[in-house]
């Protein structure tokens, strides 16, 4: 087999076989929960009835549980998207189908565009609804005769049932849906500060930017993220080719001792915030010093200000990050206090945030020159 007919044949995107199953197998048993579930529940709302175990399923749920359950990361796979889009579409269809009655070849387009545009303005695209939103036209007597009741049963009750089937299989397999993205790492030291690496690169301004230069909605394939992260880091390169300022990377929620406070309460705060070092400042919040805590240690006894070591590194918020190149490679000292023109402590920099940034700019820069 050549390599371009095994492309041909697999995709570029190979799936693995695990996830093959997982796909599978979920929607197997989620239409099968749908189906007899539904049956079961509208049979007894209805006072019963001999067909009970007869699947209750439109085909468009086919094509949602592809969604679901092979690809339920996607935004048009989620519960909003799948409720939401199926319900509107059978909503939009119906309607299409009362104003056109004997104009299929008018009501079946229009219903399907008109479905369309409207799930995408109310935020739940589903491609299955604009199946849905056809077999409200093309669907024969007994759609028509159910009209508005259609939309709930079977199209919202199988959707329903649909993602709750999809809930109940991500939990069993170990992946969430819906789609939760991991939060970003909780500080070591307690403060509100992004991660190092979080504070220079592209943001999210940068993003909506290429976004909106690509011009596509997408859903989301590896090509197509290949292209819209050259798009960004691009857009971030322009904008970090005007000179980084340390008010651009330093930690803006510092946690600073002050002087006249207890060598011991410092060292316990110290510990809780899992901090070597801090600033010290003064009753105004004009940095004074640094403590560390091998100098608290041995003067527990007495105040912060006695042990504290008065030669800090002081910078102003617009001092050029270069200029702490041979600050804080030296090797003396691992932090540098940005001040206001008052020498009132606003942030700090230290080794890490300045290599965070650093690395970056590397890569932002490899990635355009490639």
């Amino acid at each position: 087999m050549t390599d371009r007919l095994r492309a041909l044949l697999r995709g570029k995107s190979p799936i693995r076989p695990i996830d093959a199953l997982r796909g599978g197998a979920g929607a197997l048993l989620g239409l099968v929960f749908a189906g007899i579930l539904g049956r079961f529940a509208v049979s007894a709302f209805s006072g019963g009835g001999d067909d009970w175990l007869h699947p209750l399923l439109v085909a468009p749920i086919g094509a949602s549980a592809v969604l679901v359950f092979a690809v339920p990361a996607s935004p048009l796979a989620q519960p909003r998207s799948v409720l939401g889009g199926n319900i509107v579409s059978a909503l939009v269809g119906i309607t299409v189908a009362m104003l056109f009655p004997h104009q299929p070849l008018v009501a079946a387009p229009l219903a399907v565009g008109t479905a369309i545009g409207t799930m995408m303005l109310l935020g739940c695209l589903h491609p299955p609804g604009g199946a849905v939103a056809l077999i409200c036209v093309i669907g024969g007597p007994k759609v028509a005769e159910a009209g508005y009741l259609f939309a709930l049963n079977p199209v919202a009750v199988d959707s329903l049932l649909l993602t709750g089937a999809g809930m109940i299989w991500g939990r069993i397999t170990g992946h969430s849906y819906p789609h939760r993205v991991p939060a970003p790492a909780a500080s070591p030291h307690g403060t509100k500060d992004p991660a190092p690496t979080a504070r220079i690169g592209y943001s999210t301004t940068d993003l909506d930017v290429a976004l909106a230069r690509y011009g596509e909605l997408l859903d989301v394939s590896r090509e197509d993220l290949d292209a819209l992260f050259r798009e960004v880091e691009l857009t971030a390169a322009q904008r970090l080719h005007s000179q980084i300022r340390c008010g651009d990377v330093m930690s803006r929620d510092v946690i600073s001792l002050h002087h006249d406070q207890s060598a011991e309460s410092a060292l316990a705060y110290m510990r809780e915030h899992e901090l070597r070092a801090a600033p010290v400042v003064d009753a105004d919040g004009r940095v004074i010093g640094l403590a560390r805590r091998a100098e608290l240690q041995a003067n527990r006894r007495r105040t912060v200000e006695a042990a504290l070591d008065p030669f800090v590194h002081k910078v102003m918020e617009g001092t050029p990050i270069a200029a702490l190149l041979p600050i804080l490679s030296s090797g003396h000292t691992h932090e540098a206090m940005v001040v206001d023109g008052e020498r009132r402590l606003i942030g700090v920099i230290t080794q890490t945030d300045l290599i965070a940034v650093l690395y970056r700019a590397h890569i932002v820069e490899a990635v355009v020159a490639a």
